[in-house]
């Protein structure tokens, strides 16, 4: 992309000024503040619950399964005798 130079970006804020006019810009300029203040929140808060979570997984994880004794069988011998 090329460099805007400042006669670029003066013609550019004129073209912006009469197509929307002077009053809606800087209603539009404060909606995009908000709008970018707002996403950047989100992603904040995104990235805290991404770093929570990482750090409860390897807790749950290092935590030894319980282990079940193995049983005995004992064969008992009935006596079926007549």
């Amino acid at each position: 992309m090329p460099n805007l130079g400042p006669t670029e970006l003066i013609i550019i804020a004129v073209v912006l000024i009469l197509l929307f006019g002077s009053k809606k810009l800087p209603d539009a300029a404060r909606s995009i503040g908000r709008s970018m203040r707002i996403f950047k929140s989100e992603v904040k808060e995104l990235n805290n619950d991404d770093q929570v979570t990482a750090a409860a997984e390897p807790r749950q994880i290092e935590q030894p399964q319980p282990q079940q004794a193995p049983q005995a069988h004992t064969d008992t011998q009935h006596n079926t005798s007549a």
